[in-house]
């Protein structure tokens, strides 16, 4: 897909999705360009399957103790509440608290995603005049289906970050999944409508069934999913399967090309 998916909390959300588009274009996307939920950058492939970042929890334990000790002193302040909710999140990405296996967060690790929680909400009600992009992507893996499944506080926080930073595709197209996935499909309209208009023109339309596909299927299940595509003079139609790979439904002739002909006088 070409939204840049940064935080892996997020590739499992929409892992199954991308399974059909990769069968399809057969090719590594580049993210839109921020993007959506992030900070750092990658193609699809790396997005979905690589390694998050700051994975051995325990090395964020002191961060965590300082900025309580910060909240504490400065309880008004924005930004310690922020630092909390960071060093908390990555302190959830050791073995204890996330399932490499699964790519979901263990029991203990959504304890400790609630203590994220709260230290957002805490920075949220600060009204933040700048809050950053980094934290926004945090709270988009801690409010995915690998995390807390809130997709609802998804969407709220991506509405906060959005109207402080410059718009882009990848914003605008995670803004559409998560609202879709709450089942608040005008917001998803509208996000994908800007999400489409912020793709450079030659991939509009790729955007558009990407975003059209995440519509139909918000929960990513591949199990639901067929898709056609067209190699070899033949049409394939496609099923999406849960282990990663194709099944091959059907095959038909490709229509013939039409083509014009001008007369000359």
């Amino acid at each position: 897909m070409l939204f840049d998916l940064r935080a892996r909390g997020r590739r499992r959300t929409v892992q199954a999705v991308y399974l059909g588009l990769v069968i399809l274009f057969g090719i590594g996307f580049i993210g839109f360009g921020v993007g959506v939920g992030g900070g750092s950058g990658g193609g699809i492939v790396e997005a979905i399957f690589g390694n998050k970042e700051g994975s051995n929890g325990s090395s964020y334990a002191k961060q965590v103790s300082e900025a309580e000790a910060r909240t504490r002193k400065h309880p008004a302040e924005a930004a310690a509440w922020a630092k909390l909710a960071e060093a908390r999140y990555h302190e959830a990405g050791g073995s204890e608290f996330f399932d490499e296996s699964t790519q979901k967060f263990t029991a203990k690790g959504k304890q400790l995603l609630v203590k994220v929680v709260d230290a957002w909400n805490r920075y949220v009600a600060l009204n933040p005049s700048h809050p950053p992009l980094t934290i926004a992507y945090d709270m988009l893996s801690v409010f995915g289906e690998e995390g807390l499944n809130e997709p609802a506080q998804a969407v709220a926080a991506l509405q906060l970050v959005i109207p402080a930073n410059p718009p882009t595709a990848g914003l605008y197209g995670d803004l559409a999944k998560f609202a879709y996935q709450a089942k608040n499909v005008r917001v998803g309209d509208l996000a994908s409508e800007k999400a489409v208009s912020l793709t450079p023109k030659a991939q509009r339309k790729q955007v558009a069934a990407e975003l059209a596909q995440i519509k139909s299927n918000p929960s990513g299940n591949p199990s639901t999913q067929t898709y056609t595509d067209t190699a070899n003079g033949k049409v394939y139609s496609i099923k999406a399967n849960s282990n990663g790979q194709g099944t091959v439904l059907k095959t038909s002739p490709a229509p013939p090309t039409k083509t014009t002909t001008t007369k000359t006088k």
